[in-house]
């Protein structure tokens, strides 16, 4: 049963329920495409002249159009209904030492991307990724964009729309979003990385039912994305999920958000490394992708220092567990690749901090990193589009209650 608030005394009006089952059905078709209209009508409980109207609208919109034809024992063949491939976004993801622009379609499949350096002044950053979103779309002029997606190493404010808390990048009360904008002459929709992924998480992986997740991004720094009863939790000044700056040890290393001994500092891949850098001497330029190559040559060294890693990632989601209890943990960090030995380090330390039932599920995350940072940004500027159901399907009692104002 979906919780009720009768604080709010706001009577929901025709539109807003056409609006509603416009986004159950388009979300029906996004996930089970090709699909046809009386499979629609079975999904949602929708009256089959309610989604023939729908979808009728969403092919004028240009949003859906007809795929293959069906093959039945006898009577009428059903024509098949998909997504528009040719609608396209631009995303970004950005990061302390390098970026990503890319091209996908409203699937979710990436046409083309390029890296570029990330410049340490946001201004001049901003100038960066304008161009560069510019000219992945003159890459495609075949393709309709619907908008700019970025996911962002920090937190956005939502309010203000600028970028508020960002000290890996050294960015602080910036507005990115803006010049953006005025460059390319599109909507910019703006997120933080962890928020991103949940949102990828959501939408093209493997959480579709699940309604308490917690994505924890692993790179540079550390960052939480939380999924709670269903929707994605941004808090006061969008801070909320900043698990990777709670202070562990107030007289441990240094973090780059001012204060000592954070999570991140030592759940982080800069803490793997400070780690191997402990008991063994590294060039200036090794990186963690050295780190996971020595490790995979059954390098000691180089599996002690990613075992301490491993285990203080489990010691800080004890925080997450105390605090929040979901029903799944996703780890979304370069080291899934080794997950089949440092996985179960994380999921013991897991285990060790539930007090009653069984522990949450922990699994890494349905792609690498950077794509899912990606992918979470396509959904960023999908969700605006495909209305209040967005990212779930109501149930089936709100579905039929929506029917029932439309007719």
């Amino acid at each position: 049963m979906r919780q009720i608030d009768f604080t709010n005394t706001q009577v929901a009006s025709s539109g807003t329920a056409r609006d509603i089952n416009r986004g159950v059905v388009l979300n029906l078709i996004r996930r089970r495409q090709p699909i046809s209209r009386a499979s629609l009508a079975r999904a949602s409980g929708l009256q089959r002249s309610t989604v023939s109207l729908i979808t009728e609208q969403l092919i004028r919109e240009q949003w859906v159009v007809y795929g293959p034809t069906g093959r039945l024992p006898r009577g009428r063949r059903p024509t098949f209904l998909r997504l528009n491939d040719s609608r396209a976004i631009v995303v970004a993801d950005i990061r302390p030492a390098q970026s990503t622009v890319a091209v996908a379609d409203v699937n979710g499949r990436f046409l083309s991307q390029e890296a570029l350096a990330t410049a340490a002044d946001p201004r001049q950053a901003a100038e960066q990724f304008a161009a560069r979103i510019r000219h992945q779309m003159e890459m495609h002029p075949d393709r309709v964009f619907e908008g700019v997606g970025i996911s962002l190493s920090g937190r956005f404010d939502l309010v203000t729309q600028r970028v508020g808390f960002a000290p890996n990048l050294k960015w602080s009360d910036f507005d990115l979003k803006g010049p953006i904008e005025k460059a390319t002459g599109m909507r910019v929709e703006v997120e933080n990385a962890a928020n991103a992924c949940v949102l990828a998480e959501v939408w093209f992986g493997h959480a579709e039912g699940v309604r308490d997740l917690v994505v924890v991004t692993i790179a540079e720094g550390l960052g939480t994305g939380i999924f709670t009863n269903g929707q994605l939790v941004r808090g006061l000044n969008g801070m909320a999920g900043e698990f990777g700056h709670a202070p562990l040890d107030p007289s441990g290393p240094a973090c780059a958000c001012g204060r000592r001994g954070c999570w991140e500092m030592y759940a982080s891949n800069r803490a793997a490394l400070r780690y191997y850098h402990e008991s063994n001497t590294t060039p200036p330029e090794f990186s963690f992708q050295d780190l996971l190559a020595l490790a995979e040559t059954e390098d000691a060294l180089a599996w002690k220092a990613l075992d301490r890693m491993a285990h203080a990632i489990g010691r800080g989601l004890r925080m997450i567990i105390a605090g929040l209890s979901p029903a799944e943990i996703v780890i979304a960090a370069e080291l899934n690749r080794l997950w089949p030995r440092l996985g179960p380090v994380i999921e013991a330390e897991v285990r060790s901090a539930v007090l009653v039932g069984k522990p949450p599920r922990v699994r890494p995350a349905a792609v690498e990193p950077s794509m899912a940072r990606l992918r979470g940004a396509v959904a960023l500027v999908l969700q605006r589009h495909f209305g209040p159901a967005a990212g779930r399907l109501e149930d089936a009692e709100s579905m039929q209650l929506v029917q029932s104002r439309t007719g």
